[in-house]
């Protein structure tokens, strides 16, 4: 049949984490309603979607990701009709709503697993991928969870090891049982049905495991960083709990499911060993398109990270229109990672510039168009399960998901009018939203500006992204699609730097701080750029 959703390539996708967008009832926790409020600040960004993390029912020890009911609403978030009419205002507004799914597990409180526990053999007994124990005792295999400690854990009841990649909360469904498979489609189809434009889908790399319970290999020590070693799970190869290539069974199995609706879309995400992401997403039979975790996880802001992400992993991909994306809710905001400190607003310009110049649908996560810092939280306030495992060392990821801040001066900063389920920081409250409504020099105003460049250019959008040879600081690409050619050009430090333009180079299209071109040479002053015809 074809692509038939289109209307994603080049797209500008806004996540939104319902928890911390926007309450309206005062208890301190984002609802749907609340979403629905704020549409038009979203669609004055100029995006041409939303993307809502999980609003399902949850007992949430990881606030939404460990779902009890896939087909409902968490009462906390609101009712059915306050989804439905979230999907028609968000349509309204010539935008499109992308529901994330959570299918390779479900909360332990889930009607399936509380069947699938009770004995070997009843209906749904397996549904999850239970093990007996080793004759010693022990666990199954080697296999460690992502959030720490083995990835199994014992069940009294049935007397049987259950494997769970994250919490022991979050059991693993089985996708190599068909039942499994029909039910997890016939809840996407659920949500079709309903209006909805799309899923992201969460870990969308784990849907199969090794049904033989091959022990993980450990990772090389010549290849192991210091974030393998600040995270145990990581000092091992997870090629058999998880990134398999009867994986891409699975997801052509989503795809399928996507084709028998008009202008759908489905896209992964990709956290381990991004190498396979061509496997499972791409060309007609796969998912559309997803992201992996190269920007989400770079700490240097250096110009080769950007090279080898398009250079070595995208270029063979043919078939694949890829995400790009600096932000979301399980990692630190950008402008912490690359400057630190409690905001820096010139490079929230800067890095929010070159999101929408780089080849792939853009995905921008609520608070990076505020230039917002990741918050740096006390003990006291901890509430995802990550930081309260590891804290201090690890704090988790609750510094990226605290509220939105609409109202610089409003106790709940215009999120709520009771006490906010997280901390808000003085140092949000002055990058609220209202205060950079009327600021034409604001990191809000650059983000609108940015946006509207991209869609007023087809080579932005669409075309072909080439990286040229550069030294220190300088970013440096083009693009080029539809007979329009762009060079984009970039100073990602903190010092002048000096750029020899190619000969031909054309009028500039856009600026960005202080630029001063004089013949062939282009001078930028720190956290600065721009894009000229070529």
């Amino acid at each position: 049949m074809g692509d038939k959703a289109e209307w994603w390539k080049g797209a500008v996708v806004y996540q939104i984490y319902p928890r911390s967008f926007r309450d309206t009832n005062g208890d301190g926790i984002g609802d749907l309603k609340g979403i629905e409020e704020k549409l038009d600040y979203v669609a004055g960004l100029g995006a041409d979607a939303i993307w809502l993390s999980p609003f399902y029912p949850s007992p949430n020890k990881d606030f939404g990701y460990d779902v009890s009911d896939y087909c409902g609403i968490a009462p906390e978030m609101g009712t059915m009709a306050d989804f439905d009419r979230l999907v028609a205002a968000t349509h309204k507004r010539g935008m499109k709503l992308i529901a994330d799914q959570v299918l390779a597990h479900t909360s332990e409180q889930h009607p399936w697993f509380q069947e699938s526990q009770l004995s070997a053999g009843n209906a749904k007994s397996d549904w999850y991928v239970w093990a007996d124990a080793k004759e010693d005792g022990t666990v199954p295999n080697n296999w460690l969870s992502a959030f720490g400690g083995p990835a199994w854990s014992w069940n009294p009841v049935r007397r049987q090891y259950y494997h769970h990649k994250f919490l022991k909360s979050q059991p693993k469904l089985n996708f190599h049982n068909e039942e499994v498979v029909a039910a997890c489609m016939d809840v996407l189809r659920f949500w079709l049905d309903k209006g909805v434009d799309g899923f992201r889908l969460d870990v969308a790399n784990a849907y199969l495991h090794d049904a033989t319970l091959t022990d993980n290999p450990p990772l090389p020590m010549d290849k192991r960083t210091f974030m393998d070693w600040a995270h145990a799970p990581r000092l091992q190869q997870h090629i058999h709990d998880a990134n398999r290539e009867e994986n891409e069974w699975a997801m052509k199995r989503v795809r399928a499911v996507m084709e028998e609706y008009d202008e759908r879309l489905a896209f992964g995400e990709f956290s381990e060993r991004q190498e396979m992401l061509g496997l499972y997403a791409g060309g007609l039979e796969r998912l559309h398109t997803g992201y992996t975790f190269h920007f989400l996880e770079d700490w240097s802001f250096e110009p080769p990270v950007f090279r080898a992400y398009y250079a070595e992993l995208l270029a063979p991909l043919v078939d694949l229109f890829p995400c790009v994306t600096f932000s979301n809710h399980d990692i630190v905001r950008p402008v912490t990672r690359w400057g630190g400190g409690q905001g820096d607003d010139a490079l929230a310009k800067l890095a929010l510039t070159i999101l929408v110049a780089l080849k792939g649908t853009v995905l921008m996560y609520q608070g990076e168009e505020l230039g917002l810092p990741e918050v740096d939280l006390d003990r006291q306030y901890i509430k995802d399960p990550v930081g309260d495992l590891y804290f201090p060392w690890v704090k988790g990821r609750d510094g990226c998901r605290t509220p939105m801040p609409w109202k610089a001066k409003s106790d709940g900063a215009g999120f709520t009018t009771g006490t906010p389920w997280l901390p808000i920081p003085d140092y949000h409250k002055v990058r609220a939203a209202d205060v950079q409504a009327g600021d034409g020099n604001s990191v809000l105003a650059h983000a609108k500006k940015v946006v509207a460049l991209r869609k007023a250019h087809p080579a932005l959008k669409f075309g072909d992204i080439r990286f040229l040879d550069t030294e220190g600081k300088v970013l440096a690409f083009t693009r080029e699609g539809d007979g329009e050619r762009l060079l984009c050009v970039f100073n990602l430090g903190t010092e002048v730097v000096s750029y020899a333009l190619p000969d031909g180079a054309g009028e500039t299209v856009f600026e960005l701080g202080e630029v001063k071109r004089e013949g062939n040479s282009l001078s930028l002053a720190a956290r600065t750029g721009a894009i000229l015809h070529a």
